[in-house]
């Protein structure tokens, strides 16, 4: 077979308009695969310089292909399955800048440089403030772009028309406020001049977004198929799923620039990116972790089995429709086709997704996740949501750490396993519900509320009794 690179598979060279932090499986298969779009339908003329933002990364082994790697999409798009396999040539320059700190800062000079774009781990966008020998590479994700920054200010003059769309993709609130925060803080910590902050601040332009696209990475099981049927040997195939969600605040500088809802993709820019992340915390998200505790206690192990299954779907369907959606301030028509989207993403033949996996920290889950719907619920229609009370009375029940004779591996914070160990010593149903329900160290608030004890003392009692798919059946009115 062949070798993937730019000798045996030629592309056109593009100006390196994009500087990339980071060089993992999401941003190849999702950032880098919208600018591949972007170039191939004309709205950009864009290739991408990547940043290896830690000590150890892959930007070697990228750059052994030339940075050409192949794309495989997988899953269920309109009701049909549907597989793509593209080979994308937007990589054209690698940098490890704790090797090649001058090449690094060197990018800082360029005329052509317009955007950044980050995926940094929620971790990367933190203030470091031993971050302060700027003449060796910084440690920090903040610390190396305000290197970067100061030296394109410094090359440049303080010319305002040289400043950068600032995009970063890591998945926390406001991700871009946050970058920019942090950058003014580190900027006063090493003393810089106030006419370069001020340069920051005006010439450079940071956007909130959000992401979205399941990205399972390398398929270490299919990767020979793979190359087999491409004819080219891939040491860095990425697997994503059909679906993919770029929403960006608006922001006309980083829009000019980095147009990437003009090609046809499902790219937003937003006047504000908060009811979409509600969207999809809430639908997606919230669903998941719904739907763990009342599949995998009815013997279902995966995402896709559990949607599929007659009663566990259509109780993931009714807390989607009946109680996630009515809270959510969007058009009825986009929060349709976004929870049709997320039921097809679920049922995507080419992941196996395990519903153990998703049980990881499922208390701080549930807070995160399912309390947000749950208070806009009662805030809304004054009752609470049955079908979140029935999900958190099978939370409760996994917790206890049995699936029949089988003991389920419960994995959470030492803390929260040794709470539920305490409700589990109880031997009375109801105030077992009640020391899980009033537990406002675990759920930052009483939901002993109305007579919601009563229900879900009833639904505990009903699991734990008859078993959970019967108590499902029952609670649907079968």
């Amino acid at each position: 077979m062949k070798e993937l690179n730019r000798t045996n598979f030629p592309s056109a060279g593009r100006p390196i308009k994009v500087l990339q932090f980071g060089e993992g499986n999401f941003l190849r298969a999702f950032v880098d695969w919208i600018i591949w779009n972007l170039d191939k339908s004309g709205v950009m003329n864009a290739d991408v310089a990547v940043v290896q933002p830690t000590p150890r990364g892959r930007v070697k082994d990228l750059a052994a292909q030339d940075g050409l790697y192949t794309v495989c999409l997988e899953g269920i798009e309109g009701g049909e399955k549907v597989q793509s396999r593209d080979v994308i040539d937007v990589l054209r320059d690698f940098i490890d800048p704790y090797t090649e700190y001058g090449k690094y800062l060197g990018y800082a000079g360029s005329d052509d440089l317009e955007v950044i774009v980050s995926n940094t781990t929620e971790a990367g966008i933190a203030l470091d403030t031993t971050d302060t020998d700027f003449s060796v590479c910084p440690k920090s994700f903040p610390g190396k772009l305000l290197a970067f920054l100061k030296a394109r200010f410094d090359h440049f003059g303080g010319e305002l028309s040289k400043g950068l769309a600032i995009v970063p993709c890591e998945l926390i609130d406001h991700n871009g406020e946050e970058l920019k925060r942090v950058l003014n803080e580190l900027a006063k910590i090493n003393g810089m001049s106030a006419e370069f902050i001020d340069w920051l601040n005006t010439a450079n332009h940071f956007t909130n977004t959000l992401v979205d696209r399941i990205v399972p990475g390398y398929p270490k099981d299919k990767a020979e198929q793979i190359c087999e049927e491409q004819g080219y040997i891939d040491t860095s195939i990425v697997k994503g799923e059909v679906f993919h969600l770029w929403v960006l605040q608006k922001e006309p500088f980083v829009q000019e620039r980095l147009p990437a809802d003009k090609a046809g993709l499902n790219v937003i820019y937003a006047d504000d990116i908060t009811p979409y992340k509600q969207r999809k915390v809430k639908i997606l998200n919230g669903s998941h972790t719904a739907m763990m505790p009342v599949a995998y206690l009815s013997g279902i192990d995966t995402v896709r089995e559990a949607v599929t299954d007659e009663y566990v779907g259509r109780f993931v369907r009714e807390l989607a429709n009946e109680e996630i959606k009515p809270t959510i301030d969007l058009p009825e028509d986009e929060l349709n086709a976004f929870a049709s989207a997320v039921m097809e993403r679920f049922m995507n033949p080419f992941i196996r997704h395990e519903l153990i996996s998703i049980s990881l920290n499922s208390v701080s889950k549930f807070k995160a996740r399912l309390l947000p719907t749950y208070n806009d619920y009662r805030a809304k229609f004054g009752r609470s949501p049955k079908h979140i009370l029935f999900a958190f009375a099978s939370l409760a029940v996994f917790y206890r750490g049995k699936r029949g004779d089988e003991d389920i591996p419960v994995k959470d914070d030492a803390a929260y396993l040794d709470f539920w160990k305490e409700v589990w010593k109880l031997t009375d149903i109801r105030e077992t519900a009640k020391k899980a329900m009033s537990a406002a160290e675990l759920w930052g608030q009483n939901l002993d509320v109305d007579d919601d004890l009563s229900l879900v003392a009833g639904y505990i009692k009903n699991i734990t009794e008859n078993g959970e798919m019967a108590a499902l059946k029952e609670f649907l009115g079968e």
